[in-house]
């Protein structure tokens, strides 16, 4: 799975909550949402747990400096309010 691609977990007390993928090792990613899961401390979910979208967040903010955790609410809250196309979603 790629980064950045912007997930919703399928099972767990995360369900059906929106969440981005930091980075991947075999079976398994690595989500944050910038609020419960920081950055610092993602959570490790296996791929058959979360449902992909088509959606991908850059993880190289500009200016060169690090990613946080306000950058990434900030884009996960933009998907979830439908970003430029206006199209509902649902997102918790």
């Amino acid at each position: 799975m790629l980064e950045g691609t912007v997930v919703f977990s399928k099972s767990g007390r995360d369900k059906s909550k929106a969440l981005v993928v930091l980075f991947s090792e075999s079976e398994y990613v690595f989500l944050a949402d910038g609020k419960k899961r920081p950055i610092a401390r993602p959570k490790k979910k296996k791929i058959k747990h979360v449902q992909p979208t088509n959606f991908q967040i850059n993880l190289q903010p500009e200016c060169g400096r690090m990613l946080q955790d306000a950058d990434v609410r900030k884009m996960l809250k933009e998907y979830c309010e439908g970003g430029k196309n206006n199209g509902k979603r649902r997102c918790n």
